[in-house]
C-alpha cells in the first residue's frame, strides 16, 4: 500500500473534525502527490505530541526556521509506510527519544496551517516517552524541552494547546 493509499484510509476512519477532514481527502484526490514537499499546493505532513503522562508534561520544541514553540513533525519521505510511521519517525528524530509508542486509536488531531514552503495539511498523533526518558537536541531545533500542561497556552500557539487538550483527553 502506498503513502497514499494510508492517508485515505487514515483520513476516512478518522471521525472528529469533519470538515477538514473533508478538505484533506479532497486535496489527495485531487493531488496524487499530495503526500510530498514537492505538492506546491500543499501536502500532508505528520507530526507527533510527545507526552509523559506520569509527570503531566509534553516536549516540545523550538523549531529553528519558524522559532515557535510546536510539537515534533514534519514532511513525509519515501521510507514512510504510513502516516503512523512518519509522525513516529518525526517524533524520534526531533526529541532524541529511542522508545517512544503512539497513543492507539489513531491521529489525535488535524491542523491545517500555512508554511514558507506551502500549506501543510498536519495529521496529529501523540506520543508517549517510556519511563526516565532523556531528550537530546536535533539540528531542526534553537531548544528541546518540556513543559507542564499548564504552562503551554504562555509559550505556544492555539494549534499546539488545542493538541495537548485533544491528547489529554485521549489518554
Amino acid at each position: 500500500m502506498s503513502l497514499h493509499d494510508d492517508a485515505v484510509l487514515v483520513l476516512k476512519s478518522y471521525e472528529d473534525q469533519q470538515e477538514l477532514r473533508g478538505v484533506y481527502l479532497d486535496h489527495l484526490a485531487a493531488h496524487p502527490d499530495g503526500m510530498w514537499k514537492s505538492c506546491e499546493d500543499g501536502h500532508l505532513t505528520a507530526s507527533a505530541l510527545v507526552i509523559d503522562p506520569e509527570r503531566g508534561r509534553v516536549l516540545l520544541t523550538l523549531h529553528r526556521k519558524l522559532r515557535m514553540w510546536l510539537q515534533m513533525g514534519g514532511h513525509c519521505e519515501p521510507g514512510d509506510v504510513s502516516l503512523a510511521a512518519a509522525a513516529l519517525r518525526e517524533g524520534t528524530e526531533e526529541s532524541g527519544i529511542g522508545g517512544l509508542t503512539l497513543l492507539p486509536g489513531g491521529p489525535v488531531r488535524l491542523d491545517r496551517h500555512h508554511t514558507p514552503c506551502a500549506w501543510h495539511l498536519d495529521v496529529q498523533y501523540a506520543a508517549l516517552a517510556p519511563a526516565g526518558a532523556v531528550e537530546a537536541i536535533s539540528d531542526e531545533s534553537l531548544d528541546l524541552r518540556w513543559f507542564p500542561y499548564d504552562e503551554v497556552a504562555g509559550i505556544a500557539d492555539d494549534s499546539v494547546v488545542r493538541l495537548v487538550e485533544a491528547t489529554r483527553a485521549r489518554l
